[in-house]
């Protein structure tokens, strides 16, 4: 008799709500969890959590609804995806000073100051209004996976950088409606509401982010393109259930590709799209300087000879 294999899920969640030691907090929610046999991170501060975990869908469900009991978080809400396995190696819950890292001097409280909530159906009206800048909340290496069709790309690579980014561009946008999202809605409760404590007036947010989006029945991720980049071994999943478009391209060629890599050199770790065969000619590093950068584990991983490493560096003739 075959074996039935057991079934997974993923959740993602997060609720501001003031929590006293976060550090005892931390300590015994992670003790809860791996009873439950969960895998994933969570951020524990004065002013949240902020979670993604993964297990069996009955521990997993589980873990929803004594959550979903306890007063301190009422209300939470939870993303669910389907999967075939853990999608993290271990177990991890820190304290935090911020459970999303704004790090600003003067920090946003959403309870107190916050953009509008848009449904998916009138963050997709925004979309479709051409009056409306639409500003992706994300990282650069998010948003070249997959983003939603006119979002406008900050050239960040952390989120702590979005607010000088916002400085710098303050004059093109203030007098315009803004509305912005992220993967969960996380992200945007404190840069929505930095937007409107700027002076912005007319400021939007996609509630419950593109996890959300993705999953409404009405709008069926239209109007996204690419995937959604994930923090976890999955890396992607997919959104638009109307059309599927791709708008990540490899980093050596060009050519559309979705599947990410990091820089082999650590001390660069740049995430990069590329393909297998790309992977294997450039040494899975991003340049010339990280494939022979003393600390490169490209080799080790491979069991490569030095020869070879070698004879391969000299294949390599257009510049990469």
């Amino acid at each position: 008799m075959q074996e039935t294999k057991e079934a997974y899920q993923v959740l993602l969640y997060y609720l501001y709500t003031p929590i006293e030691n976060p550090t005892e907090f931390a300590q015994n929610h992670l003790a809860y969890c791996k009873d439950l046999e969960l895998k994933g991170r969570i951020l524990i501060g004065d002013e949240g959590i902020n979670g993604t975990v993964s297990g069996t869908v009955e521990k997993t469900n589980q873990y929803v609804k004594d959550m979903q009991a306890n007063p301190l978080f009422k209300g939470i809400k939870f993303k669910i995806d389907q999967a075939d396995g853990h999608v993290f190696n271990k177990m991890h819950c820190r304290p935090r000073t911020e459970i999303v890292a704004l790090e600003l001097e003067d920090d946003i409280n959403p309870h107190e100051v916050t953009g509008e909530y848009l449904n998916a159906d009138k963050f997709r009206e925004a979309l479709l209004d051409e009056n409306t800048v639409v500003l992706d909340a994300r990282n650069d290496y998010e948003y070249d996976l997959g983003h939603f069709r006119g979002a406008i790309r900050p050239d960040i690579r952390s989120f702590r950088e979005l607010p000088q980014w916002v400085q710098d561009h303050k004059d093109e946008l203030m007098e315009k409606r803004v509305v912005t999202y992220c993967t969960g809605g996380i992200r945007c409760e404190k840069f929505s509401g930095y937007l409107v404590r700027e002076g912005f007036k007319d400021v939007g947010q996609l509630d419950g982010g593109i996890a959300t989006y993705g999953k409404d029945e009405m709008v069926k991720g239209d109007l996204w393109d690419g995937k959604m980049y994930v923090f976890d071994k999955r890396i992607s999943v997919p959104i638009n259930q109307v059309e599927e478009v791709i708008v990540g391209v490899d980093y050596f060629d060009g050519t559309p590709c979705e599947r990410y890599i990091n820089c082999a050199n650590p001390r660069c770790n740049k995430q990069i799209l590329t393909n297998e065969s790309n992977e294997l000619k450039y040494l899975g590093s991003c340049s010339h300087e990280c494939r022979v950068h003393e600390d490169n584990i490209y080799t080790k991983r491979h069991n490569m000879s030095e020869e070879e490493y070698q004879e391969r560096l000299l294949l390599i003739t257009d510049g990469k």
